[in-house]
């Protein structure tokens, strides 16, 4: 059922309080996964928009040398392509892109463009992999954002692909709104980049506001009217943004946008670790991401973006692999699968064992074996006792206090 290893070879193996050894390496994770197995897509591209639209969140902004550092970390980590910028936005956005582009990254650098020439003309000024237009197609952007009818937008789409195109350029073309839009004006439109030259096509969840079904809906229709990739951009306002990208890859979408940690407009965007580590643990696709890097990079860019990680973020944050609870610390201490379902290790982060209200006899046994330390029966409970007085004044009680409150109990009581 579980893919750890128990045995009785030491070597790159831990042995818990139970008397089994057990490679530090496991995947707990639930088996009903194989059995509701999805059907995936043979190859999965991961276009990473940390650079573009996660700096897009309010307040946040990069230098270029951080740009430079996070499409490092990422192409490091084996994320396939990384969307470096929006050039039209500034000339400093420019030279970012452009000096990302010059790095020669083993991941393909792309670049976001309106349907206009100028915002082509910049992009091919950064000498990108790919240029990925975009162009609203929902009847509330077309009347009150772009002031156009549907033959329009058609047209100032298509003309832009072949002007892209034509310059060098490889093209990508996804349709802003595309939940909220009719669909058969958007196949039309795909239908006609495809035509055009375009070799990816793209839906777009603009204001998160569709659930997993709809996602499944709109990607098949895009698949059957298709030959050429489908891409899903998918935003998190309900909250659904894995779930979402999910469904739009088990519906044969083959490239999704991720940021890391999710960063984005208003509730931000699918979050790089949190579909990555689904897809590789939960459906068991290899997609040649380094996840043990994982953290390491969400430090990085939430440092860049002087933000703190939200404690509870999945997989990245403090509390991801933090236990309290009496009882959870219990069963950690003696098999980490109970509650955890994968090591901390897997994406480069670690465990902690925190003192508080919750506190148990077990976790102040470990912690006093450390030091070859022994307590009573009594002794262990004061401590406890103390530990959970000052866990409801303050949250947590650090390693000083501890080692101080351990000494006063058991010092007291030698002394008595």
């Amino acid at each position: 059922m579980f893919q750890a290893v128990w045995g009785a070879e030491p070597r790159g193996y831990h042995k818990y309080p139970s008397g089994d050894w057990m490679s530090v390496e496991f995947v707990a994770v639930s088996p009903y996964n194989a059995i509701a197995r999805l059907s995936l897509p043979e190859k999965i591209t991961i276009y990473d928009s940390t650079l573009r639209d996660g700096e897009q969140m309010p307040g946040v902004t990069f230098t270029t040398d951080q740009k430079l550092a996070i499409a490092h970390a990422l192409d490091s980590m084996g994320v396939p392509q990384i969307e470096a910028g929006f050039p039209a936005v500034s000339d400093g956005e420019r030279e970012s892109v452009r000096r990302i582009a010059g790095e020669r990254l083993d991941a393909e650098v792309l670049c976001l463009a309106r349907t206009l020439d100028s915002d082509i003309d910049a992009a091919l000024a950064c000498d990108v992999d790919m240029v990925l237009l975009f162009i609203a197609t929902s009847e509330l952007h077309l009347r009150y954002k772009l002031k156009m009818s549907r033959e329009q937008v058609m047209d100032n789409a298509i003309r832009a692909v072949d002007y892209a195109k034509d310059h060098g350029l490889r093209v990508s073309l996804s349709s802003e709104d595309s939940t909220r839009s009719d669909v058969d004006f958007l196949l039309d439109m795909f239908h006609a980049a495809e035509e055009a030259g375009a070799e990816r096509v793209g839906m777009t969840d603009t204001l998160g506001c569709a659930g997993p079904e709809a996602i499944c809906y709109l990607v098949r229709r895009m698949r059957e009217s298709v030959k050429v990739p489908v891409s899903a951009h998918l935003h998190n306002d309900f909250g659904l943004g894995v779930a979402n990208a999910v469904a739009a890859l088990s519906a044969g979408a083959e490239a999704i946008t991720t940021t890391v940690g999710g960063l984005g407009e208003r509730a931000g965007n699918v979050p790089l670790e949190q579909l990555v580590m689904a897809i590789t643990h939960l459906y068991k696709r290899n997609i040649g991401i380094r996840t043990e890097g994982l953290t390491d990079l969400c430090r990085l860019v939430f440092e860049s973006a002087r933000i703190p990680i939200p404690p509870n973020q999945p997989w990245v944050g403090p509390n991801a692999f933090s236990h309290e609870s009496g009882i959870h610390v219990a069963a950690v201490l003696n098999c980490p699968m109970t509650y955890e379902c994968l090591n901390p290790e897997k994406v480069g982060n670690r465990r902690r064992l925190v003192l508080g209200k919750h506190s148990g006899t077990a976790i102040v046994r470990s912690r006093l074996h450390e030091r070859g330390l022994e307590a009573t029966p009594e002794q262990m409970c004061e401590i406890v006792r103390v530990i959970k007085i000052r866990g409801e004044s303050k949250g947590r009680v650090s390693d000083h206090e501890f080692w101080e409150i351990a000494r006063d109990v058991i010092s007291g009581a030698e002394k008595g």
